[in-house]
């Protein structure tokens, strides 16, 4: 049925190419929550921490979440609105996963047994209900824009780090592109150089077919990391799932 329902999303997006009055969301509200992104420093990794408690105390989260769940998906008319729209949906209903579990230890407690946090409702989008899988699966990655791997967070330390600032159609290419730079520069959870390999996230792991339209892995990390030394790259830096707060 969650299948289904995003599915209907995503021809909801096929036809706002003929809406003359397309926008984007205003992120007034999430740049509200944002502010509560700080840099520290969990478990040995530097990142961008979240105040889950003071987004959660003072609604900005929910305010954010109530703009994002309401907006007329019908407005987006171009590829990069509907990519900025929905990365920062994604992070909104993480970061609203999250709150609404807290105090928690990861963002995978949100799930069950018989259901990972991932097949699990988050929320609303376009009037039906999503799971943060089906945000991820079905409608980003099939945009063929594989910096959204290094863009869309799923609230643990050794994800990509939130931006302090929303995702915006015009900017978007500047955005994915130092996103992009600055995990790979992270070396507690991006990119490690030793002596004999190059290490990385096991996020170009998990989703190597999706860097193919860069040539692959190899040649996308080296697009961005131009002094890399010639050694072997292998995808296999240790994922931390706790939570990013």
């Amino acid at each position: 049925m969650l299948k289904k329902r995003s599915l209907l999303l995503i021809v909801s997006l096929m036809f706002s190419a003929w809406n003359v009055s397309a926008d984007e969301p205003d992120w007034t509200d999430y740049k509200t929550v944002l502010k509560h992104v700080k840099p520290g420093v969990k478990n040995g990794v530097t990142l961008m921490k979240v105040d889950y408690q003071a987004i959660k105390t003072n609604k900005s989260l929910n305010k954010a979440y109530q703009i994002v769940s309401s907006f007329k998906l019908e407005r987006l008319s171009n590829r990069n609105e509907k990519l900025a729209f929905y990365i920062n949906a994604y992070n909104i209903l993480a970061l609203k996963m999250v709150a609404d579990h807290w105090p928690t230890e990861s963002i995978k407690d949100s799930g069950s047994l018989f259901r990972s946090v991932w097949n699990k409702p988050a929320g609303m989008l376009g009037g039906e209900f999503v799971t943060l899988g089906e945000v991820e699966h079905e409608i980003l990655r099939p945009m063929g824009e594989p910096r959204i791997h290094l863009a869309i967070v799923c609230a643990s330390v050794s994800c990509p780090d939130l931006r302090t600032e929303p995702y915006t159609a015009k900017q978007l290419n500047e955005q994915l592109d130092d996103q992009t730079k600055r995990f790979l520069n992270n070396s507690g959870k991006g990119l490690i150089i030793e002596k004999k390999i190059i290490r990385i996230s096991k996020i170009f792991d998990w989703f190597e077919e999706d860097f193919e339209a860069y040539g692959g892995v190899s040649k996308f990390i080296k697009r961005y990391k131009t002094d890399l030394p010639d050694l072997k790259v292998k995808a296999n830096i240790p994922y931390d799932w706790k939570v990013n707060g």
